[in-house]
């Protein structure tokens, strides 16, 4: 569901009867099927449910490209059926592709909805065995071939440096909001460290907690998977800031078998995404802005 303000300048208006309509014409199948909005605090899709099972996501931000949203979205679709049943952990199964209609302008999508309390809502950072979980998921998504794959693009997974801008940026904004001093320090060490020996491997690229399903303390499920691609092997690394107090995240990387060049880029990786979240969300998103915070308060306490 829509938060009352609007997190996105480019934010579209998406309404449980306009999803209905779009959901019960394209597809006959589900015309008999209750449609409901799912609060959430993501901040890329709105989210309603299809009955039990199914979730239709519709991308909150314009794109000015048809084919390229649909491209995406296909995109996502491959790289979801590729991580699927290769852990033990759920993950969603795409099920279709939506069209534009009345009410809203963009492709859109469907697939299986996945039980489970998000990782903000549950106290799991104190636990050994959640620790044990994410890094057992880690190491399933590692062993996905590459196929000779690498990283492309301009996103986290690449090059430390080609993030200075958008970093620089945050630190401004953050005046007041953080301790921008030591971040800066600490981010001017991060950025210039050499990647590790080897290449690209397989990771899932988003783990905050938004993106974390728990069931009884433990990792029942992940979501978001659609960004499933070869990058830094460090980059799923980020778990272990977002997700993870001091005794547990050793654990984590105690069982990853991670060496100190690679925890450090995983700090980067973390520092990178969490950076924009507090002075980005702070009025619109409260849980994403506390999200970045929490992150960036492990981070400096752990140097």
């Amino acid at each position: 569901m829509l938060a009352a303000v609007d997190m996105h300048p480019d934010q579209l208006r998406v309404t449980a009867e306009s999803v209905a309509a779009l959901v019960h014409h394209q597809f006959p199948r589900w015309r008999d099927t209750a449609v409901t909005p799912v609060s959430s605090s993501g901040t890329v899709n709105a989210l309603f449910r299809i009955g039990e099972d199914l979730v239709a996501r519709f991308p909150l931000r314009r794109t000015d490209d048809p084919d390229r949203g649909r491209a995406r979205l296909e995109v996502e679709a491959g790289a979801a059926r590729e991580l699927l049943g290769r852990t033990r952990f759920a993950t969603p199964e795409p099920v279709a592709i939506g069209e534009p209609g009345p009410g809203y302008p963009q492709v859109w999508s469907v697939q299986t909805w996945l039980p489970g309390t998000v990782a903000t809502d549950a106290d799991t950072a104190s636990s050994a065995g959640f620790a044990q979980d994410l890094a057992e998921f880690i190491r399933g998504v590692r062993s996905i071939d590459v196929a000779g794959r690498s990283f492309k693009g301009s996103g986290r997974g690449g090059d430390l440096h080609t993030h200075e801008g958008w970093v620089q940026t945050c630190f401004e904004r953050s005046e007041g909001l953080l301790d921008v001093p030591r971040l800066r320090a600490l981010w001017a060490e991060l950025r210039d460290l050499p990647r590790s020996a080897g290449g690209d491997a397989m990771n899932h690229g988003d783990l905050i907690p938004g993106n974390v399903l728990v069931c009884g303390g433990r990792l029942s499920g992940v979501l978001d998977v659609g960004g499933l691609g070869p990058a830094d092997p460090a980059l799923d690394l980020v778990a272990a800031w977002h997700l993870l107090d001091t005794e547990p995240r050793r654990e984590f990387r105690a069982d990853l078998g991670v060496d100190g060049l690679a925890w450090r880029r995983g700090m980067a990786w973390a520092l990178v995404q969490a950076i924009g979240l507090v002075w980005y969300y702070r009025r619109t998103n409260r849980t994403m802005s506390e999200t970045g915070r929490c992150t960036l308060d492990r981070i400096l306490a752990a140097v």
